[in-house]
């Protein structure tokens, strides 16, 4: 998974098994954190008697599927394919406070507002709530879904849990007693691959789909508010391949006001941009700026002065920053801090080479349609010709047999006359 982060005066990047942490204002060399040369997990021998000790662990790549960066911007957390859970403080300098082991392969992480725990997600429906303050402690169940969850985030009070999965659903439940169950967000005709909550709108969130839509909700009611079809945005022509034209959203992220929204599509060169409008009288998103990037975009993320930083396809120009002005937004040439993270990213080049190469996330999570009817008509048409090649040879031999027996009768009659 190639991605990047914010957090404080460091920027952060995930690609392959490594997590590059890179300060932008002081030449320093970066973190690096590889899981590959990380903590194994120890032998659990409770699990290999239940299990009967004949069993083969289910070992992973080390290959990093998610991160988090709590609101203070001094804790991080990643989950690997090998079940690691690594918690690091991250203020002046990096450390790793712990590492524990999740039950399943993880999709997202979140902290909490108060950063006492921070909640993972996984593959088969859970979450799974750590804490922050005791680090070694295992981690508790908390909720369950049917489907394996995508994305999830929490209210800025801290007082709703809001979680996605594969069957389209948005569940917003209590977070002390998540088996209370606020509301439900419907309307999506895919899975729900990313949520946003806006700074400065705690009653609005936002959810991104793989039928390629993104929708706006007043997540406390589950009433839906506004929708917007990005292929409609991008301007798609009819000649565009199938899979781009059912690109998912893979990430929403807001600027640190709230006034700029930038929504990436996964495979596509591109970012579109909303703004809160307040011109009606009420505020809505309503979609302005599309940019065009030169490159195949990786992921994105906004630094806390709001500029944009997007990761690139591209070994040459691995990054770029945006600034927003009149308007519009420009491409920085060149500036102290993109020149600092882009020498330092250039060394790990391979293994972002490596998450780059690596087949699309959600290809797997679409809808599979079958056609039955086709295979049925099929079917039937040859049923139907030869239930016609048989009773054709039928009435062939048919006719064919009565006129024998019609000479024969003929035959018989004129015998009888001749010896009367």
């Amino acid at each position: 998974m190639a991605a990047i982060g914010s957090c404080g005066d460091w920027i952060i990047t995930t690609c392959d098994k490594k997590l590059i942490a890179i300060h932008t204002k002081q030449t320093i060399d970066p973190f690096v954190f590889d899981c590959s040369k990380a903590e194994a997990k120890p032998k659990d021998t409770e699990t290999d008697d239940k299990s009967g000790g004949g069993g083969s662990e289910d070992k992973g790549s080390d290959t990093i599927l998610a991160f988090a960066i709590s609101p203070s911007g001094k804790l991080v957390a990643l989950t690997d394919d090998t079940k690691r859970l690594v918690l690091f403080h991250c203020d002046a300098s990096w450390r790793c406070i712990s590492t524990r082991w999740v039950v399943r392969r993880c999709t997202s992480l979140v902290f909490s507002q108060t950063e006492d725990v921070v909640l993972a997600s996984d593959k088969s429906g859970d979450v799974y709530s750590f804490s922050v303050v005791e680090p070694l402690k295992t981690g508790e169940l908390k909720l369950g879904h049917l489907s394996m969850l995508l994305a999830m985030t929490l209210s800025p009070d801290d007082k709703y849990i809001i979680t996605a999965d594969r069957d389209e659903k948005i569940r917003v439940s209590h977070l002390i007693s998540p088996y209370d169950i606020q509301s439900f967000c419907l309307g999506h005709l895919e899975f729900v691959s990313a949520l946003l909550v806006p700074p400065g709108h705690s009653h609005w969130l936002l959810s991104g789909s793989g039928d390629g839509t993104m929708k706006l909700w007043e997540y406390e009611s589950g009433s839906r508010l506004q929708s917007w079809d990005l292929k409609q945005l991008r301007s798609t022509s009819t000649t565009e391949p199938e899979k781009e034209k059912r690109s998912a959203v893979s990430r929403l992220a807001s600027s640190p006001g709230g006034r700029h929204v930038a929504v990436q599509c996964e495979r596509i060169p591109m970012v579109q941009f909303f703004e809160v409008d307040q011109s009606a009288g009420e505020e809505r998103l309503v979609p302005c700026r599309k940019l065009t990037l030169p490159h195949c975009l990786l992921d994105l993320t906004f630094d806390s002065q709001g500029r944009l930083w997007v990761l690139l396809d591209s070994p040459n120009t691995p990054l770029q920053i945006y600034t927003h002005t009149q308007d519009h937004w420009e491409c920085v040439g060149e500036s102290p801090e993109l020149c600092r993270v882009t020498e330092a990213l250039k060394p790990h080049w391979e293994a972002l080479q490596a998450s780059i190469g690596a087949e699309s996330s959600f290809l797997h999570l679409y809808k599979v349609n079958f056609d039955n009817m086709a295979s049925y008509r099929e079917k039937k048409q040859q049923r139907l010709e030869q239930q016609n090649e048989h009773w054709q040879k039928k009435r062939t031999k048919g006719n064919s047999q009565p006129s024998k027996n019609g000479a024969a009768s003929k035959k018989v009659k004129k015998e009888n006359k001749e010896s009367s």
